[in-house]
């Protein structure tokens, strides 16, 4: 009997200590560099975080970070989820060159349509192509924003009307296509528009309308360039990424419910908050009045051939690091399209 006893005191300990390390909570922190109140922020990312911990049961929670308030600058962000400063970070590829070679084919010119389409695009392609330039951190999702456009002081009409111009790029390959146009690219983060738009570091910037209320880009300058056609000038490309341990550490249960909240369909929700954030902030810069300037076909194909060149460049970037630059980028168009056709 005593012999009895002691088997069933284990188990009982073993069952309370079992569905205690089930019911284990945890508070996960995600930093990123916008305003709370800006789209993604806003409409994406505590949505999902409202999301998770509701199918958690309250277990997993979140503490939300906005506007580099942990410190650091835009370009640490990466390795601060990737070193676990932070548990999970939202950031621009973009910010931190060189490091997502392959994933850098999405910044092409005159390859994203829309957020949507783009974004599943772009997941599907780094889950085929890319995982490789991830590793140390577990990917949530990757997206796009939709057609990156000029918003400048003075009109943009015409090819020649952007020289001498400085123009702000967010990204080694934006900031070259800038200059094969005639540009004089400034480099900088988004956060850093609104000051230099005010200060007159910048005659223009290139950004998506989804960020321009945030920015108040809309205020700040009367003038918005985009094209003619179903591709749009730029995108730039985003990890949404969480802490290797952070997600390593999570008991089985609580790592399936992250991961039901992760790859295309969460890269698909990213998408169409941007292309949702875009109409919002077209129809603040309509309702100021502002110069809205659609390029016509004719003049549209004259800024793609003067573009060819930084895919070009981008080619043999890539054939010196022994990467198909131009195998990637084809099969990123056929994403692209296949998920525009939809």
């Amino acid at each position: 009997m005593r012999k009895l006893n002691t088997i069933l005191a284990g188990a009982l300990a073993a069952t309370l200590l079992c569905g205690s390390a089930l019911a284990r909570e945890v508070t996960l922190r995600i930093h990123q560099m916008l305003p709370a109140q800006a789209t993604i922020p806003a409409d994406a990312i505590t949505p999902w975080a409202a999301a998770v911990e509701e199918q958690s049961g309250g277990r997993i929670k979140f503490e939300l970070y906005p506007a580099m308030q942990l410190g650091g600058a835009p370009p640490s962000l990466f390795d601060q989820a990737k070193d676990g400063v932070v548990d999970i970070i939202w950031t621009v590829l973009g910010y931190t060159p060189g490091r997502f070679p392959k994933s850098e084919v999405f910044e092409m010119p005159f390859l994203v349509t829309t957020g949507e389409a783009t974004s599943v695009a772009f997941q599907k392609y780094v889950e085929a192509n890319a995982m490789d330039e991830f590793a140390g951190v577990h990917v949530i999702a990757v997206h796009t924003h939709g057609p990156g456009l000029f918003h400048t002081k003075d009109p943009v009409n015409k090819l020649e009307d952007l020289a001498g111009m400085k123009i702000r790029g967010g990204s080694r390959v934006i900031s070259d296509m800038l200059s094969r146009l005639g540009a004089e690219p400034i480099g900088m983060p988004v956060p850093a528009v609104t000051e230099a738009l005010s200060k007159g570091v910048i005659d223009g910037t290139t950004i998506p309308w989804e960020v321009t209320p945030s920015l108040k880009v809309a205020e700040l300058v009367k003038n918005h360039t985009g094209f003619t056609g179903e591709y749009g000038l730029y995108t730039q490309t985003f990890g949404f990424v969480m802490n290797q341990d952070s997600y390593n550490n999570l008991p089985d249960d609580l790592k399936a419910i992250i991961d039901a909240n992760s790859g295309v369909e969460t890269a698909r929700m990213f998408g169409k908050v941007m292309d949702a954030g875009d109409a919002g902030g077209l129809a603040i810069a309509e309702g100021l009045g502002n110069n809205i300037i659609t390029l016509d076909a004719v003049e549209t194909a004259r800024w793609k051939a003067a573009a060819q060149p930084t895919i070009d460049q981008w080619f043999a970037d890539m054939d010196g690091q022994g990467i198909d630059g131009r195998a990637l980028y084809e099969e990123a168009q056929s994403l692209v399209a296949a998920e525009s056709s939809l």
